[in-house]
């Protein structure tokens, strides 16, 4: 008897304990903070949500690409004629101005023959004289003086051909720039083929980035661009003046360059560039929280609040920014729509709003 009592009362015990737990897990669980509480309805059954009222808006139809810097002009200084360099007139990193005397080759040898050929040239213009006296006099042939004009003539131009062969050895700046690292020394022998100097203009710097080919026709000279770079955090300001009147055939995009102000020398040619391009602007544009846009089988709808009952609203949507979404179809200004509590309303639900966003 005793032991039937003994049982009785700890399977009575067992069961108090597991009661207890089951509650105070059941309590966890729909108490706990990471549990999605359901909101609770208004005293009069109406459930709280929150909206916004939609008011026209200024939006950017904006599209994103990476690019490149690329200096104004570069050029590699090279030589037209080989020769031993007499003297190196530029610094390294130095800024030099259009004409600026880089370096020059000896010329000794061709100052030389040039001498020779003034000399030779005075004397065919002696002959050239009297054999023009002597025609006048019908003493010579017509022949006989166009002989000794065109020695003359071939003189002049052989001239000319050294003149030139001595001013290639005086190698100049092509335009105003920054000279970077040298190559070569007094003394050295070089010809076209010898790397000298690079000569590089960065002001303006140019921006070059691809665009998809569907948007070649609303991107024109003038346009304005923005972008920012490896290098920092800062957003430049440019401006389109090149569209590449081709699409690529392999990536299906078109070139496209821009200028931007670098007078403070921040840009360096090669860095990376985040370029955003503003396709199209409004200024009258509907926007909506993401969050209060839901998808459906039909497309996409949004919940409306109307004397203080819901009204679903299907809706045409259009550019998507990080946190709202164009709505082009299905509202108006002055529409309040819905932002929370989306799961558990229906059309016709009654319900109170208590903040808008």
């Amino acid at each position: 008897m005793k032991k039937t009592v003994r049982r009785v009362l700890f399977y009575v015990m067992v069961l108090v304990v597991l009661v207890y737990l089951a509650d105070r897990k059941f309590h966890f669980i729909s108490s706990g903070p990471d549990s999605a509480q359901p909101a609770l309805a208004s005293s009069d059954g109406a459930l709280p949500v929150t909206a916004t009222i939609i008011k026209p808006e200024p939006l950017d139809d904006k599209l994103i690409i990476t690019g490149a810097l690329i200096a104004n002009e570069a050029v590699e200084i090279a030589s037209e004629v080989s020769g031993v360099v007499q003297k190196i007139y530029f610094k390294e990193g130095s800024k030099v101005k259009k004409g600026d005397l880089l370096l020059t080759l000896n010329t000794e040898d061709q100052e030389a023959q040039l001498e020779k050929l003034k000399f030779s040239k005075k004397l065919r213009e002696t002959s050239e004289y009297r054999q023009r006296q002597l025609l006048e006099k019908e003493a010579i042939s017509q022949e006989e003086y166009d002989v000794a004009l065109t020695e003359l003539n071939t003189a002049s131009a052989d001239i000319k051909v050294l003149e030139a062969q001595i001013a290639k050895s005086k190698i100049r700046a092509p335009f105003n720039g920054t000279i970077g690292l040298r190559y070569i020394s007094d003394g050295a022998f070089i010809n076209s083929s010898s790397r000298i100097a690079s000569l590089i203009n960065i002001n303006p710097i140019k921006v070059e980035f691809s665009i998809p080919g569907k948007y070649g026709t609303v991107i024109n000279d003038g346009d304005p661009i923005f972008f920012t770079t490896d290098a920092s955090e800062k957003t430049y300001q440019g401006t389109v003046y090149a569209v590449e009147p081709q699409i690529d055939q392999a990536t299906r995009t078109m070139r496209i360059r821009a200028t931007s102000d670098n007078s403070k020398g921040e840009l360096f040619p090669g860095l990376f560039t985040r370029v955003e391009v503003v396709l199209n602007h409004k200024d009258n544009a509907l926007m909506v929280p993401s969050i209060a846009v839901v998808n459906d089988l039909a497309g996409h709808k949004v919940f409306l609040e109307r004397g203080g009952k819901v009204v679903e609203q299907p809706v045409t949507i259009g550019i998507r920014t990080a946190n709202s979404i164009e709505i082009i179809e299905g509202i108006k200004e002055g529409d309040t729509v819905i932002t929370s509590g989306l799961l558990q309303i229906r059309p016709n639900s009654v319900v109170e709003i208590t903040d808008f966003n």
